[in-house]
This record gives C-alpha cells, structure tokens and sequence, in this order.
C-alpha cells in the first residue's frame, strides 16, 4: 500500500449491516424506535400478508373550528435496506410535518431489501395509497380531506414517492402533487458529483453501490428503471401529464446531479415543476440541523398550500 493511502472503506460496517447466509441481513444500526403518542400518532395495520403497517399523525393541537385536513404520505429514506415508520427521526419529521402543514400525515413501514427487493416497496406504497381511497380508518374518515392527499418521501422513499405518484393515475387514483426530497437514483455511469463526492461521509459511492445490489431485481445493473431516472423516464408513455412535483437537494450531495437530471427529465410532463436546490448542505442534513429542518417543513406547506391560491380541492378529484 502506498505510503498516506487510506483503507477501503468497507460498506458493511459503514451501514451497520452483517450478511446472512440465507440472503437476509442483520441490522445493528443504532438508530432507536419510538412508540405511538397515544391521541397523536397510532399504528395500523396495511397489508397483513405482507407484515406492512402504517403510523397515523394528527397535529397538535387539532385547527379550531374542526376542518378538514390535506393528506400526506411520507415514505422514509435508508437506502430501501434500512429504518422503519418507527426509526426517531423519521419519526419525529412526521410528527412535525403534521403540526406544521397542518395535514392528517401516514407513514408508510414498508418491506426491506434485499429480503424483500424492488418493487416491494413500490408495491407498498400502492397499498397504502389504496388504504387512503377506501377510507375505512376512523382518522381518515373524520379528518381527511382526500381530493389534498401529497406523497412525499426522503432519500430511497423520494424515489419510491415519485413511482407511487406516477402509478396512482392509472390505478383510477389522484394525487395532487408529489414531493421527492433527495431522492436516490443511480446508473452505470458515474456523474461529475458522485466522482468528486465518492468518499462523502453519508453516501459514500461503494455504499450507494450495495444499497443497489440489494435493491434491485435479481441481474439488473444500476442502469434498469428503477434506479436510473433516465432510463425511468423513458418509460413514461408519451402525452401521459403527471402530477404536480417538488423536487428538493442539495449542492454538498453527491446524489445531486441525479436530482438535477430527473428535474430535466420533468419539465413539460408534469403540471406544474418545482426545483429548489440549496447550494449548502449534504444528503439527508435535515434530520441533524434543525434550520435546514425549518426549510424543508416551509417548502412542503409552499408547495402543498402556494401562498394566495387554493390547491388541488377544486381542481383535484378524491382518491
């Protein structure tokens, strides 16, 4: 080894995660799990078949007089391998989500590779998407205005909010706008700012790599649909208008220039783009500053709730 060169960075211990022979994985991320606050937060169950659940948040304190509220639905981030609905600061975002907007917010716990690989997760969040339009919980049918129903997720769930919103129209569903915060793509071929952040301290490139070999599909490369937006967005039939989307990052992420091409990759096919990029800060910084918190819950409520116009209830059908 030459002489100051450093020791590869082994991406299992840099994820907390140890192989099993079965395929599965042992997690040993530190990241602690929270309960329910009773009259605030509750869990429900999804889909039994496949152990997925949902973690319901009422703001605090409810609007006075009683009204209904948009619908949010937040899928977290991890790399589609890690973390649940339950994980502190994801679940304390929702919490904060809800009070802030104000809206009826449901988080979705869904299923994990490499157990469960792509398009478990899409599939998930279809369900969950599904649970909303049938309305047979007592919180949404009491609070929920449906025709302002978002998806909004962070990270590997910004990618799997974007193909829930591009699959609720076929399905007969409507959504009035979805919110990918840093979402995580990839490709074969490396961008300017993955080369130049290879060895960034939250997404390291070798770690995004095994996030992706557990994501995807048995023999698919970093090039297949659900991974490159590129090759995602050539899918998408022609004349097919998607909904309304926010795109969010970050200059100081080495995900950013995916971010930027997928917003390239938007314009002129959804009904109204918007990109906010800030030039400082770092994949995923929201969850450890709280200024860059404030800006995040101030972009969701602008984009959910545009100053001086009303949004989506009567432009937008019910789920």
């Amino acid at each position: 080894m030459e002489v100051g060169a450093r020791d590869p960075l082994d991406p299992y211990k840099f994820l907390k995660i140890v192989p099993n022979p079965d395929g599965s994985l042992t997690r040993l991320s530190p990241v602690p799990l929270t309960a329910p606050v009773p009259g605030l937060s509750r869990d429900v169950p999804l889909n039994p078949t496949r152990q997925t659940h949902l973690r319901l948040y009422l703001p605090h304190p409810l609007p006075s007089p009683p009204t209904k509220l948009p619908v949010l639905l937040y899928i977290h981030g991890g790399g589609f391998i890690l973390f649940s609905a339950a994980s502190a600061p994801f679940d304390v975002t929702c919490a904060r989500l809800s009070s802030h907007l104000p809206a009826l917010v449901v988080s979705l716990d869904h299923r994990l590779a490499p157990e469960h690989p792509l398009p478990a997760a899409y599939d998930d969040a279809v369900d969950a998407l599904l649970w909303l339009r049938d309305a047979a919980d007592p919180w949404v049918r009491d609070h929920a205005d449906l025709a302002r129903c978002f998806v909004l997720g962070t990270s590997s769930g910004g990618n799997v909010a974007f193909r829930a919103g591009m699959s609720a129209r076929p399905l007969g569903l409507n959504v009035a706008g979805v919110i990918l915060d840093q979402p995580f793509y990839g490709g074969v071929e490396r961008t300017e700012s993955e080369v130049k952040m290879r060895d960034d301290r939250i997404v390291p490139l070798v770690v995004a790599d095994l996030m992706w070999c557990f994501a995807l599909p048995d023999g698919a490369d970093r090039d297949h649909e659900y991974c490159n937006p590129d090759v995602m967005m050539g899918r998408v039939e022609m004349g097919t208008v998607l909904p309304r989307c926010l795109v969010r990052g970050h200059a100081g992420d080495p995900l950013i220039d995916r971010q930027r091409e997928l917003a390239r990759l938007l314009e002129g096919k959804c009904e109204e783009l918007v990109v906010k990029i800030d030039e400082e800060g770092f994949h995923g910084v929201e969850l450890f500053d709280k200024a860059k918190a404030d800006v995040f819950l101030d972009d969701v409520k602008e984009f959910m709730c545009p100053s001086g116009s009303v949004v989506a209830a009567a432009a937008s059908s019910a789920l």
